[in-house]
């Protein structure tokens, strides 16, 4: 897909999103070849509104993901645990703003995230920062960092519905770009929601959810020393998508 592809949609500025931030919410994932973009994104401009920052609709973001040492966070996930926990910082590349971002996975299916706001670009942990994470989760951590990605991002937010959906491409891990031609879908809503546009378009393109990590994708990917077994069949899924 180009970045035209994105011209059809009418646009929302940051300030106008902020009430579909939804810091508590339910996310459902799919991951589609980005080579059936245009067509889905034509079926969904009569619904969507997208994200513009300073005339940019496509964003950039810099992620540095933090584990424990032996990687509990990852295995956490590999081992199917329902409550799981991410810590990263994020760098908004073109609002050039940049958070610590604690992603709470609750046993009841629900996402939470917690942030603050630390200096752009800032990579390391300080003591405000452990502070901030140990309030966040409720437990102390011995905390380094493990991996980093970056990836392009747009986002629509539904005129009717309170939901926003994420469109990610181009994921880089620790500097190398893997599955050029993947694309993540993230659905973003206050509670689960099938009838909305987006579940409807997809199922009818027989496009099914999907549970994928970004953050342990990329660590299976760039550590493959590290227990995986769960994530084999996904990796396979992926190459199998974009190729």
């Amino acid at each position: 897909m180009q970045s035209s592809d994105l011209d059809i949609f009418d646009a929302i500025s940051l300030e106008q999103m902020d009430g579909v931030s939804l810091m508590k919410r339910v996310d459902t994932k799919f991951v589609v070849n980005r080579d059936i973009l245009p067509h889905l994104l034509a079926s969904l401009k009569s619904n969507y509104l997208i994200l513009e920052i300073g005339g940019d609709r496509m964003m950039t973001y810099d992620s540095t993901y933090f584990d424990t040492k032996n990687n509990a966070f990852y295995l956490a996930h590999h081992n199917k645990r329902a409550d799981r926990v991410k810590v990263r910082i994020r760098n908004y590349v073109e609002s050039n703003l940049s958070f610590l971002e604690v992603k709470l996975k609750t046993n009841k299916g629900s996402t939470v995230k917690k942030r603050i706001k630390i200096s752009p670009g800032e990579i390391n942990l300080n003591s405000t920062a452990h502070s901030f994470i140990e309030q966040a989760t409720m437990q102390k951590w011995d905390l380094n960092p493990t991996l980093t990605n970056r990836f392009n991002r747009f986002t629509l937010v539904n005129t009717s519905e309170k939901e926003r959906v994420t469109f990610d491409l181009n994921l880089a891990y620790n500097g190398t770009i893997h599955n050029q031609n993947l694309a993540i879908i993230e659905l973003k809503q206050q509670q689960l929601n099938r009838n909305s546009t987006l579940f409807k378009v997809l199922k009818y393109a027989f496009i099914h959810p999907y549970s994928i990590s970004k953050y342990c994708i990329g660590m299976a990917i760039s550590h493959p020393h590290l227990k995986q077994n769960y994530f084999k069949h996904k990796l396979l899924t992926l190459n199998k998508i974009t190729s």
